[in-house]
């Protein structure tokens, strides 16, 4: 999925003055859109790991990357072009990390 903030979005003048950059809680948001969007309304998603490596910019494009790692995890990524700009996992209700003790 790609999407594009526009420069006039609600959360940009205050972040920051004089150079918006987009907010990590607004990519969230466009990942849950998408997960929404390919997989239905899973029930109590978590975002358990989640890292933000590069900003992005108001009118610039970014993609979505999805990949289901069991029937309720998926790890996610949004990209620039080629540069990685965050990564993560998402797991619904009644899934546990593989990691995690029992």
């Amino acid at each position: 999925m790609n999407f594009v903030i526009a420069a006039d979005h609600p959360c940009l003048p205050g972040h920051f003055p004089g150079r918006p950059l987009v907010p990590g809680v607004v990519l969230l948001e466009r990942v849950l859109d998408a997960l929404r969007a390919q997989y239905g309304e899973p029930a109590g998603l978590r975002l358990p790991q989640a890292k933000f490596l590069q900003p992005l910019l108001p009118g610039e494009t970014a993609q979505i990357e999805l990949d289901p790692v069991g029937p309720s995890r998926w790890r996610f990524r949004v990209c620039r072009g080629e540069d990685l700009l965050a990564s993560g996992e998402i797991v619904a209700d009644g899934a546990r990390r593989e990691d995690a003790p029992a």
